[in-house]
């Protein structure tokens, strides 16, 4: 029988058998290669989760940083010892693996809302407006009014960090439509109405908490331990999927961020990090091709900068074929097969795979047992290895999620305790325009006043209308047009962004 070992390099997922049942080898990802990305498919309760759970217990005890999202609360498992169940000890046994021991993991929780977690933030200006307006769900006019926000913010030197920055500079660019139409062209006051309505929709979906300071910095999520194991890092997002475009932009923001913080490394002995992206289909469900197209090019180019990014979702159809052919190592595991797109599913994940003479995978596929998958990850000079038929290895972790009590202890001796909780609202576009408003409100009281204060001395001296006629401004409109003159000077450098919108360091 053959003996599988944990082996410095690799990762061990478990040891495919024979068509007769008898057991064949250990497969195996190897880290060198393990930045080339990856895909997790199968229907639902087939054990996609188990697999990931793996595959995070490898690359943390390989030294490598993981970020997952927790959509169904079971990842959290992963921050405790596991328990030896009967079903556990039998897989174990059945497949040769006779190091297999329990272990617990490093684990960081996160939490966009702040309640199962650390709080995520991020600020407007860091997200961007490619990503925003894919958050908004906008029209290519309003697109446009949301392009035209963001340059005149960079232009007017306005910081623009919670949702509350934008709703008042949308307002002010509202007010000052015929001033700025010549420079940045023609404003649409119902395209800003239907932006700032969006953005009210946003708010009432939680969006309000991950607007804002502290921003999270990428660093925190490529720690490692003084034991040299990488930590995992914890998305809460069971209750973020009731509101999945924002899971979705969230997502493709911390993708786009590593990609523009991160610098070359080419290809490492092991990757910098690892991550996963559950429910994928998400990302790409009516994403407009310009998103697409921007998305495959940054899973494309991330890899030289270290970081392994791992699809999980239930069909590889619900991933575009260009972004689909990036991704080398796959664990497929059952898939049913009763509709038309169903069976499309199946060829699909089928003939992706390095074919094996001993199967025919469109029929394995759909005969794969609970933790059973289909495996083909890259071997040597990045060739997919023959698909082998494989039992996935029991977790190390606990299967199943950590008590409530369990996580908050875990977050009390966290790295990051105490970094992120308290929230930080200093001087942006919001009060910046609201100083701005409130003085221009004061200057037009003011001169109402002096002008009812002239014409009670014109009254009183009953002097003509001609008299003490002057083409002078007075003191005050000097001051109200140096007010709209300031506003429309560039108070800040002009900032640049990258592929998907965020700002460049």
């Amino acid at each position: 029988m053959y003996m599988p070992r944990q082996e410095e390099g690799r990762i061990y997922l478990g040891t495919s058998r024979n068509p007769d049942d008898s057991i064949n080898k250990g497969e195996y990802l190897e880290l060198k290669l393990a930045n080339r990305h990856g895909l997790v498919t199968g229907a639902t309760g087939t054990g996609k989760t188990v697999s990931l759970q793996i595959l995070a217990e490898g690359f943390s005890n390989a030294g490598v940083p993981v970020f997952c999202a927790d959509v169904k609360g079971d990842v959290s498992g992963l921050g405790a010892m596991g328990e030896m169940k009967d079903f556990l000890a039998k897989r174990a046994e059945t497949i040769g693996f006779d190091d297999y021991e329990l272990q617990e993991f490093p684990v960081i929780f996160w939490d966009l809302f702040g309640e199962k977690g650390h709080p995520v933030r991020t600020t407007i200006s860091e997200m961007g407006p490619l990503i925003l307006s894919r958050l908004m769900d906008l029209s290519e006019a309003q697109d446009g009014i949301l392009n035209m926000a963001f340059k005149l913010a960079d232009d007017e030197g306005l910081l623009l960090l919670d949702l509350k920055d934008l709703r008042s500079l949308l307002s002010n660019m509202a007010d000052r439509r015929e001033e700025l139409n010549d420079d940045y062209g023609l404003i649409s006051t119902q395209s800003i109405g239907a932006i700032q309505r969006q953005l009210l929709i946003i708010e009432q979906q939680g969006g309000e908490h991950f607007f804002g300071e502290p921003a999270l910095q990428i660093s925190d999520l490529m720690r490692t331990t003084r034991d040299g194991r990488g930590a995992i890092s914890i998305l809460a997002a069971d209750k973020l999927m009731s509101s999945p475009r924002l899971y979705a932009t969230f997502l493709l923001w911390l993708l786009s961020e590593l990609f523009e913080e991160l610098p070359e490394v080419g290809d490492p002995e092991k990757p910098r990090l690892v991550f996963f992206f559950d429910e994928a289909h998400l990302l790409f469900d009516e994403a407009p091709k310009v998103l697409v197209d921007k998305v495959e090019q940054v899973v494309k180019l991330i890899r030289s900068k270290g970081v392994g990014v791992y699809f999980v979702t239930q069909n590889p159809i619900d991933i575009p074929e260009p972004v689909l052919a990036q991704l080398g190592n796959r664990i497929q595991h059952a898939l049913r097969a009763f509709t038309p797109r169903e069976q499309k599913a199946v060829r699909t994940a089928a003939d992706t795979f390095r074919p094996n003479p001993d199967f025919d995978a469109r029929d394995v596929i759909m005969q794969l047992g609970v933790g059973e998958a289909l495996v083909s990850t890259l071997e040597k000079k990045g060739i997919p290895s023959v698909v082998q038929r494989t039992l996935i290895r029991p977790p190390s972790s606990r299967l199943g999620p950590l008590e409530d009590s369990e996580r908050r202890s875990l977050m009390n001796v966290s790295p990051v305790s105490g970094q992120y909780e308290k929230e930080i609202d200093r001087e942006s576009a919001y009060e910046v325009l609201q100083a701005k408003a409130e003085k221009a409100a004061k200057d037009e009281a003011a001169r109402k006043r002096q002008e009812e204060e002239e014409k009670q001395r014109r009254k009183e001296e009953k002097s003509s209308s001609s008299k003490r006629s002057s083409g002078r401004q007075t003191a005050t409109e000097a001051a109200i047009k140096s007010v709209v003159r300031s506003v429309a000077t560039t108070l800040g450098r002009e900032l640049v962004r990258g592929i998907l919108g965020s700002l460049r360091r």
